[in-house]
């Protein structure tokens, strides 16, 4: 028989588009700001790379 330590332990999932925001602290409404920020300037630089690709692919087919 499995013990409950044996059992793998869900992970909190930092913050969920839309969920209600009325029970967080202040302190955790800006600590939530400051990681969606980071998250933003995480995705925005994968973009820029994305469009760099694209662009170095679309001159190469032009050359031939």
């Amino acid at each position: 028989m499995a013990s409950f330590d044996d059992e793998p332990v869900k992970k909190a999932r930092p913050h969920e588009i839309g969920q209600d925001l009325a029970l967080l602290s202040a302190d955790e409404l800006s600590e939530r700001i400051g990681m969606l920020r980071d998250e933003i300037a995480r995705l925005k630089a994968e973009l820029k790379a994305k469009g760099a690709t694209k662009s170095a692919a679309e001159a190469l087919f032009r050359r031939g």
